[in-house]
């Protein structure tokens, strides 16, 4: 074998070692990794109004979450997304950004978030090396987010708002899950909130998680094209090529800095260019959001502690077993676990 041969040779196998691509050919660069499955908000869409959360004890700590970050780091993940239930009531989380955001190989760590807790968290966040910030924002009146949320105050969301655009984060977006015949006549409203702002908004389908009782999913499903037919009505709507990693598919505002939005697991399937997974509270990876499908990485991680090679192989045997696409139905609740288990 000739000395380039070799080389690359040695060059492909170095980049197999440090990357992970799924049966269908698709690379994982981003992981949301769930820090609690708590929040303080009881979104209807979300979970159930009386919740049984785990046990403290089930819950990775931050050592481990962190050396789960740091195995798919060395497997060529670029993005980390920290999620909940509600990121910022767990201790210590500014610690917890900071550790993550010094890993070599990281791009950017980011966070979603209710914003509720931001007035005092978002410049510790900025300082520790946040990057990017996503608040959830389903209504701008006042009775009905309380109503949405069961026990919110819009209020607190608004202070937040305000508290992530003073701390110059590079990028803060608002998301907002709409439910016909509770906001959907909403969409212009927080469209016209978040251009205000200066941010992006994505519209969000709901998805079929867990069993509710608030409202019935087949009656509140609302496809993402029809908000853009009326939020097309009025603003100037064009194709846009960014992209942010995520699900988001983005249409740009003319005269404005801002873009909006699509995520749509219902309606407009978007597997095909997945290249994400999920780490639940409790240490499960979940190759998709749509399948039950899902690895013990927490049995890894307390039987052999600091075993980042280990926990590498687990990772990488299990992407082998992602699947192609999810099949979401209104009208079935095949995925028992609430969305606050799943990790945002």
């Amino acid at each position: 074998m000739s000395k380039n041969s070799e080389c690359s040779v040695n060059s492909e196998h170095q980049q197999r070692e440090t990357s992970l691509v799924d049966p269908f050919g698709r690379h994982i660069n981003y992981v949301r990794l769930s820090v609690t499955d708590r929040c303080n908000l009881r979104c209807t869409y979300c979970m159930a109004e009386e919740m049984t959360f785990l046990p403290k004890q089930q819950i990775l700590s931050l050592e481990e979450l962190r050396d789960s970050a740091r195995a798919f780091v060395e497997l060529g993940v670029r993005k980390i997304r920290l999620t909940g239930g509600e990121p910022l009531i767990r201790r210590d989380i500014v610690k917890l950004v900071a550790s993550l955001s010094a890993m070599s190989g990281l791009d950017e760590v980011t966070m979603t978030t209710n914003g509720l807790l931001l007035p005092g968290l978002a410049q510790p966040l900025k300082d520790a090396g946040l990057a990017r910030l996503n608040i959830s924002l389903d209504s701008l009146k006042a009775a009905r987010f309380k109503q949405l949320t069961r026990v919110g105050n819009l209020d607190d969301v608004l202070a937040g708002i305000d508290a992530a655009t003073a701390a110059q984060f590079r990028k803060v977006k608002l998301n907002a899950v709409i439910l016909a015949g509770f906001n959907d006549d909403e969409v212009v409203d927080l469209a016209q909130f978040a251009i205000d702002k200066g941010m992006d908004i994505s519209f969000i389908e709901e998805m079929p998680l867990g069993e509710i009782d608030s409202h019935s999913r087949v009656n509140t499903q609302i496809a993402s094209g029809r908000l853009q037919t009326k939020l097309g009505d009025v603003f100037n709507l064009t194709a846009s090529s960014d992209v942010t990693g995520g699900p988001s598919r983005y249409w740009q505002v003319a005269n404005s800095e801002s873009k909006i939005g699509f995520i749509s697991p219902m309606s407009n399937n978007f597997c095909d260019s997945c290249n994400r997974v999920r780490v639940t509270a409790e240490g499960r990876l979940l190759l998709c959001l749509g399948n039950e499908n899902s690895v013990d990485l927490r049995q890894v991680l307390r039987s052999y502690p600091g075993d980042i090679q280990r926990l590498k192989t687990t990772i990488r045997s299990a992407i082998e077993h992602k699947p192609e696409r999810h099949y979401f139905d209104s009208e079935h609740v095949d995925i028992v676990r609430f969305m606050n288990m799943t990790g945002g």
